[in-house]
């Protein structure tokens, strides 16, 4: 093949100045994840309204949880709660658990992390990379069997503080003043509709809170399990998209700014994180699915033609290479 390119290719499209600077830290690169249209899963779908996605797997360890990760260890140290030789110690469904020793590791923290036993293997494995030490717990008792656990370690060690990335004011905050504000400026205002999964309820509270506030008229959409539909009033049930559905309604969520919560399955969730893998080349997690089926969703209601629906996509497909999602590959 000639080594010169044909001048009918010209690359000028992926031209880049970069980033005009050296960062400090792997902590400063935390935020401003791009905003992706979704052409061919658009066309097959038909939907009346456009239906645009937030990769948070641009994060530099490859969730949204990293936004938190950061925010929350940053606001026990600035409460002084948090100092050299502490101890983290935290309940996750496994991408906090990620961002928490990430963040440990950059800052020379002890990290010990409790999640349910079913979470992924990939999940697993990296918290160990990272030097965490973790503990699993029945995963019948899902992520409030988690949540005690990590309280009694606390309780049993010396200089140990808990995060509670259900509880902690910091969630919702660092989604206020990052990803709503990356919203609202890549979208110039135009964002009609945000749907986004409910694990913590950090991301559609802190999102919601802000552009609400701007634009009254912004739908805030939750995305949960069927078969933990809890905050649609149902009972709480096991359920295999990792990172929502925790099976309790967490103390940081801001109720008064959802209008909506849309239930998907567990195959309807995998199948359309499998469409995005193969129609877009964007290899997306469980719950990026079940965000997508709710988005596409609410896209083809008459109501939303022309509007802009921007999708929080969580995480990315190889965190959940041992889980179901990849099951007859």
């Amino acid at each position: 093949m000639d080594a010169t390119p044909d001048k009918a290719y010209d690359a000028a499209r992926y031209r880049r100045e970069g980033r005009g600077k050296i960062f400090d830290s792997v902590l400063d690169l935390v935020g401003d994840t791009p905003l992706v249209r979704l052409p061919r899963l658009t066309a097959a779908l038909k939907p009346k309204g456009e239906v645009v996605a937030k990769l948070e797997f641009f994060n530099p360890l490859a969730s949204v949880k990293d936004r938190i990760g950061v925010a929350m260890i940053e606001y026990l140290e600035a409460k002084g709660l948090l100092g050299p030789g502490g101890v983290i110690v935290e309940p996750t469904s496994g991408n906090t658990g990620i961002a928490l020793a990430f963040v440990a590791a950059a800052k020379g923290y002890q990290c010990i992390l409790v999640m349910p036993e079913s979470m992924s293997l990939e999940r697993r494995k990296m918290l160990l990379l990272l030097g965490a030490k973790l503990e699993l717990t029945p995963p019948e008792r899902g992520m409030a069997g988690a949540v005690a656990r990590a309280r009694e370690i606390v309780e049993a060690t010396p200089g140990a503080v808990m995060p509670q990335q259900f509880d902690n004011a910091a969630n919702p905050l660092i989604h206020r003043v990052s990803t709503a504000e990356e919203i609202w400026n890549d979208t110039e205002g135009r964002v009609d509709a945000v749907i986004s999964g409910v694990g913590t309820g950090g991301t559609i509270s802190g999102v919601g809170q802000v552009l609400k506030a701007r634009k009254p008229s912004v739908r805030m959409i939750a995305v949960e399990p069927t078969s933990s539909a809890v905050l649609s009033g149902g009972p709480p049930g096991p359920h295999k998209i990792q990172g929502i559905g925790a099976g309790f309604v967490p103390s940081i969520l801001d109720r008064g700014i959802i209008d909506e919560v849309v239930q998907v399955s567990n195959e309807d969730s995998f199948t359309m994180a499998r469409r995005a893998a193969r129609e877009e080349g964007l290899p997306v997690g469980i719950s990026s699915g079940a965000a997508l089926v709710a988005a596409f969703d609410v896209a083809s209601r008459d109501d939303m033609a022309g509007k802009l629906i921007v999708t929080i996509i969580p995480s990315f497909a190889e965190r959940y290479i041992s889980t179901a999602l990849f099951d007859g590959l």
